[in-house]
């Protein structure tokens, strides 16, 4: 029978270390390699559905007994993995009801780390039922409303490598990027390199008049750029209104300039610059708040927040009803994630801001061929599923370093932890900081 072909018969779990260069933000610098899951769902009738997630300890330990539920499910039930996920129980000490270093997303919760493990399954599902379908997960989404799907340079002050001791893989001529000259150079590589067309500075580490000085010559050198500045909530509300009066003739929009939804609200009604999210509006539970107090403008999802690509669909449904804006969030992902993000964001209407991604920052991956970015673009493909194929030996290869009990302190995403190699006194900072 056609709908017993649908049936989960094995899920695989795999967990991998990917390299990441020494990203800098407000709470210290990403580590030498990063935790990511790998989902593949296989289903009676042969076909293997695949998806990405967080790979932390926290997640996994979601990921395993929400993987054994499943066998017996048909990748079409979607809607009964919040059902099995919310049965799972969740470890209350890993729960951080605090600033997610990791992620830099807010307040955590038991649900919020459930629904980022089911993003990665939801995905996985849709991937194999698109497969066995014949088509392509935006048109299990609705259909796309456009061909490509526009993304933005991600910029970072960086170090030139990571601190000595914690080698990882060749910086591919990225370089140290500290100051305003070293931000320029670094996106005209993007450029030069992807297309980009707009640019967003991850802040928060330097006092915010070099930060305003390093988007200032941005706006030079790409005259007419949509610019972008994400403090991830590191600035007071006077200073967050200081450079929004300062910036406010480049600035496409400020992204979380002040931690939380009072605080952001106070800086939405002083300052005519549109702001922007991914910290205080993660959940549904957390938009009445936020749009009743006219905090955001823009809220850029991500499914692995949200819980999976239709979720995120309707989140979108919510933000046009309330005239506010979506983009898209992004944090360190590979080429799956990346897949998924363009089929979802194709088919939503009126996405009038590039999407975020992390991806050119990742020199690894476990595909077959690496997703491109052409004039700052991704293609929306009609292969069937996701139309991204996994490479087994990079698979193994990145699961043999995860295995590997000489990076077994890595397993965890840790930023302040790995300030700390390079600075045995660094503690993460209090809220604000400036």
């Amino acid at each position: 029978m056609y709908g017993q072909s649908l049936v989960i018969t094995d899920v695989r779990l795999t967990p991998v270390l990917v390299a990441d260069p020494p990203l800098l933000n407000t709470q210290g610098v990403h580590q030498p390699y990063t935790p990511r899951l790998i989902i593949e769902l296989v289903t009676a009738g042969g076909v293997t559905g695949i998806g990405e997630t967080y790979g932390d300890g926290k997640y996994l330990e979601i990921a395993r007994p929400l993987a054994e539920r499943l066998i017996g499910t048909a990748v079409s039930d979607v809607n009964r993995l919040f059902t099995l996920a919310d049965e799972t129980p969740v470890d209350a000490a890993r729960v951080d009801e605090a600033v997610d270093v990791g992620g830099l997303r807010g307040v955590q919760s038991a649900d919020k780390l459930r629904l980022s493990v089911v993003s990665g399954f939801e995905v996985a599902c849709l991937d194999a039922l698109g497969k066995a379908l014949g088509l392509p997960v935006h048109a299990l989404l609705g259909g796309k409303v456009r061909d490509a799907v526009e993304y933005s340079a991600y910029l970072f002050y960086k170090w030139a490598e990571h601190p000595a001791g914690r080698a990882c893989e060749p910086d591919a001529g990225w370089g140290a990027a500290l100051d305003p000259a070293g931000i320029v150079a670094q996106a005209r590589l993007f450029a030069e390199r992807h297309g980009f067309g707009s640019f967003k500075l991850k802040g928060g580490v330097f006092p915010p008049n070099e930060e305003i000085a390093a988007i200032r010559a941005l706006a030079r050198a790409f005259p007419g750029s949509p610019l972008r500045l994400d403090p991830n909530g590191a600035w007071s509300v006077a200073t967050s209104l200081r450079v929004a009066a300062e910036l406010g003739d480049v600035l496409e929009y400020l992204e979380d300039p002040a931690l939380g939804t009072p605080a952001m609200a106070r800086v939405a009604a002083g300052t005519s610059v549109p702001l922007a999210t991914n910290m205080c509006v993660t959940t549904f539970d957390e938009i009445p708040e936020a749009f009743a107090k006219g905090a955001v403008r823009v809220v850029l999802c991500d499914h692995h927040y949200w819980g999976g690509l239709r979720r995120t669909r309707e989140l979108a449904a919510v933000c046009r009803t309330f005239g506010v804006s979506v983009s898209m969030h992004s944090n360190t992902h590979l080429g799956i994630s990346l897949a998924a993000m363009t089929h979802v964001a194709a088919t939503v209407p009126g996405l009038g801001h590039a999407c975020d991604s992390h991806y050119p920052w990742q020199a690894e991956d476990v595909l077959t061929s690496r997703p491109r970015f052409v004039d700052g673009r991704v293609t929306v493909t009609d292969t069937p599923g996701l139309g991204v194929d996994i490479d087994r030996d990079r698979l193994a290869a990145l699961h043999a370093r995860w295995l590997d009990d000489d990076f077994r302190a890595l397993r965890e995403r840790d930023d302040a932890a790995a300030m700390r190699a390079a600075d045995p006194e660094w503690a993460t900072p209090a809220v604000p900081r400036w």
